[in-house]
């Protein structure tokens, strides 16, 4: 199943090198990074580069595709990226955590993904079970 996180607080698009090598996207090169992104983990973070990729959302007639600038980082997720606010903007989308919905123009009409509460819940516990993992390959 393809997650992306949708984080209205993140600065960046963040696409993990693990869905990278799923898309099986050979030939595409990184912009070099210098900058370390923070606040994610908990420590800083070095990019492997950066790297802009066609995204579509939602299937047709409303679908919409944009040129989105992801940073790519070699780190575990349970999710495929995180959409954050450049993307949001790109989109034009605005989200509701509270109707768990995103809505974004397709054209003069409007085009919105909902995902119920139980999807929600699969999402979180899906994260959880993958957090879990990661601490007992830690623990001793």
């Amino acid at each position: 199943m393809a997650m992306i996180f949708i984080d209205e607080g993140s600065s960046v698009n963040i696409l993990f090198k693990r869905t990278l090598d799923q898309m099986r996207a050979e030939g595409f090169e990184f912009e070099p990074v210098s900058i370390p992104l923070y606040g994610f983990v908990g420590h800083a973070i070095q990019p492997l580069g950066q790297i802009v990729l066609l995204l579509s959302v939602w299937s047709d007639p409303r679908r919409v595709t944009k040129m989105i600038t992801f940073m790519v980082v070699d780190i575990s997720s349970s999710y495929n990226g995180i959409l954050g606010r450049p993307g949001l903007k790109n989109f034009r989308a605005l989200a509701s955590t509270y109707h768990l919905k995103l809505k974004f123009p397709v054209g003069k009409r409007s085009g919105s993904l909902v995902r119920g509460q139980k999807f929600a819940r699969r999402c979180y516990e899906r994260v959880m079970k993958e957090e879990g993992k990661r601490v007992c390959r830690r623990l001793p």
